[in-house]
C-alpha cells in the first residue's frame, strides 16, 4: 500500500489488480501481472513447445535448448544461463512457496513438481504402456523397460541392467 501511496504522491495514476489488489504503474505492468492470475501463456518455445507468461522468461529457456550460458557467477566462477536463479544456490533464498504445505523452493519448476504431489497430477504418460509420472526424467527412465537400452554395465561380468538399483542388487551377488 505504501508503494501505492508513493506513486500517487508522485503525480503517477496506479491500476490495481482486481485480483490481489497489488498496484501498477505504468498499467502495461498489471498487463503482464494478469497472467499470473489467468495462467496464460501466450509465448512458446519452439523447440519443446513449452509455454511462458512472458516474452523475457522464454528467451532465458531457450538457452536450455541453444547452450548458452552468457552469465558468469561472482561467488563461484560458474557460467550460467540464468544467474538470478543460480546465486539463489548461495544466498539460500527460497521464493517460491507451497500453498498446500508451507514448503518452500529456489525455482518455480520445483515448485510446480512439488504440487504434483498434493494434486496427483501425473502429465507424462508413457505411449507403450499408459503408466503415468508426474516428473519427466521417471518417463525417460521408465522407457527404458520396454526397450533394449540397458545403460548400467557390471564391471565384473558384462551383465547389463536398465536401472542403477538393479546393477547394485546383482554386484552384491558377486561378493556371495
Amino acid at each position: 500500500m505504501k508503494e501505492l501511496l508513493r506513486a500517487q504522491g508522485a503525480g503517477l495514476h496506479p491500476t490495481i489488480c482486481g485480483e490481489c489488489g497489488k498496484g501498477f504503474s505504468p498499467s502495461s505492468d498489471l498487463v503482464r501481472h494478469r497472467t499470473t492470475h489467468t495462467g496464460e501463456r501466450p509465448f512458446t518455445c519452439s523447440a519443446c513447445g513449452k509455454g511462458f507468461s512472458q516474452n523475457s522468461n522464454l528467451g532465458t529457456h531457450q538457452r536450455i535448448h541453444t547452450g548458452e550460458k552468457p552469465f558468469g557467477c561472482q561467488d563461484c566462477g560458474n557460467q550460467n544461463s540464468n544467474l538470478g536463479t543460480h546465486q539463489r544456490i548461495h544466498t539460500g533464498e527460497k521464493p517460491f512457496s507451497c500453498q498446500d504445505c508451507g514448503k518452500r523452493f529456489g525455482e518455480s519448476s520445483a515448485l510446480v513438481q512439488h504440487r504434483r504431489m498434493h494434486s496427483g497430477e501425473r502429465p507424462y504418460r508413457c505411449g507403450e504402456c499408459g503408466k503415468s509420472f508426474s516428473v519427466s526424467s521417471n518417463l525417460r527412465r521408465h522407457h527404458r523397460t520396454h526397450g533394449r537400452e540397458r545403460p548400467h554395465l557390471c564391471p565384473e561380468c558384462g551383465d547389463t541392467f536398465w536401472n542403477p538399483g538393479q546393477l547394485r542388487r546383482h554386484r552384491r551377488e558377486h561378493r556371495v
